[in-house]
């Protein structure tokens, strides 16, 4: 009795420890992810480790262009890269995990664990996982809303954007046809009439120029919906213009570009915001508050203070009301995740903008950076022709129409008078 008791007070202890630590901003978590090393001067302070860093970041690179786990970890093991364990054993470093018979043996899941790892763009990330208790080890996974991140604990390897826009490719698996053969634009297309996926077709029959795109609800003319057929040769130039004339434009005009971007989505304003985490946080406090109150209210029941029948009337209207102000919390946090999101979103979009001078071809990097969706619409034959309309929905921007001279000048203007509404946006 008095081993088990000492065991449960010593797993009391080292809990309250390390939520101790985390309240003071302190990073938790013991072991070092490949890419970071320990610092000599300070055991705390993790610093890059730059043969392995330079590996987070191919990998990273690779998923942008479209690759999987699986065909990064081929491709690093075509390259010779020493996988983790073999990169801690030959440099001397400790490790738990097992070194596998191929030095080069990349694993699916270690790819995806990096590219998850959100600790890469130089946060902390505490919380992640408990056990069950100190007698069963078995590992729990929180969810995302019980993290505790703390921003800025060690120097970056992937920034917060592109950290970000790798997630969201990962939610849209790209499988390649049975040929092998894939397009720039698997996953991003879309029927503009049922809002299914649009399937590349190809076969080894076909020519470069008949491979084509067809809403997924099509399936033969014995679906829900008609073909909306576009070849791959036409969107790909379709694209590649939408893409040079919206880089020409941001590069030329950048405020104006800002400007009208904040007009349209009508961008949220930091009181709007400051009001939101405001009420985020009032209602999280009443949700624990509710929780002490029921707990209250059960006391005084079963000590007779309080009658059945006015403890099921009170107690119905607490959870009523605790079921409220869950989902509003919950939305809240949604609104502001999105917004930041959006954020994250206009400034990786930006610096790609920004760094293109002259684009002769299309690249999956650019694509995954640039492009979050296309949607098509079905032909139309009315003039004799048969002609396609596409959708190109931008990253953190949608749909966004180039305006004209006169257009660009009389919104310079509308800048020069009203400076504080792009001060926000800037």
């Amino acid at each position: 009795m008095f081993n088990e008791w000492y065991a449960a007070q010593t797993s009391k202890k080292i809990r309250a420890v390390w939520q101790s630590k985390a309240e003071h901003g302190e990073r938790i978590a013991s072991i070092v992810p490949y890419g970071y090393r320990k610092s000599e001067d300070n055991p705390k302070q993790w610093v890059i480790d730059e043969p392995a860093a330079q590996t987070v970041r191919k990998i990273f690179a690779l998923c942008l262009a479209g690759k999987g786990p699986m065909q990064i970890a081929r491709q690093l093991e075509g390259e010779k890269i020493l996988s983790p364990a073999v990169y801690f054993e030959s440099i001397g470093r400790k490790h738990a995990q097992k070194v596998p018979k191929n030095p080069y043996g990349w694993e699916q899941a270690t790819v995806g664990y990096i590219l998850e790892n959100r600790q890469y763009t130089g946060c902390a990330v505490n919380f992640k996982s408990t056990t069950v208790s100190y007698k069963v080890h078995k590992r729990i996974q929180h969810s995302e809303e019980d993290y505790q991140i703390i921003p800025d604990m060690q120097e970056a390897i992937i920034s917060e954007e592109q950290w970000l826009r790798v997630q969201e490719l990962r939610k849209h698996k790209r499988r390649p046809t049975k040929t092998g053969r894939t397009s720039l634009f698997s996953g991003l297309l879309y029927c503009y009439d049922c809002k299914s996926k649009m399937h590349f077709v190809a076969a080894k029959s076909m020519k470069r120029k008949q491979e084509h795109f067809r809403c997924s609800q099509y399936k033969s003319g014995r679906g829900n919906c008609a073909m909306h057929y576009i070849r791959d040769i036409v969107l790909e130039r379709l694209v590649l213009e939408a893409v040079s004339d919206l880089s020409d434009f941001v590069r030329c005009y950048e405020p104006v570009f800002l400007y009208l971007l904040a007009k349209k989505n009508n961008a949220m304003r930091q009181k709007e915001y400051q009001q939101l985490q405001k009420a985020m946080e009032n209602g999280t406090k009443r949700i624990a508050e509710i929780d002490r109150l029921i707990e209250k209210v059960f006391e005084q029941n079963a000590g007779g203070i309080l009658s059945d029948e006015r403890f099921a009337k009170m107690l119905q209207s607490y959870e009523k009301e605790q079921k409220s102000l869950t989902q509003e919390v919950e939305e809240n946090r949604q609104t502001l995740q999105n917004a930041e999101q959006r954020v994250m979103d206009l400034r990786l979009i930006l610096r790609t903008l920004r760094e293109i001078t002259d684009i002769k071809e299309l690249t999956p990097t650019l694509v995954n950076s640039l492009i979050k969706r296309i949607e098509v619409h079905n032909s139309d034959k009315s003039s004799g022709h048969s002609h396609v309309k596409v959708d190109i929905y931008f990253t953190a921007v949608g749909m966004i129409d180039i305006p004209t001279e006169k257009e660009i000048l009389a919104t310079m203007e509308e800048i020069r008078n009203n400076p504080q509404d792009f001060k926000f946006v800037a």
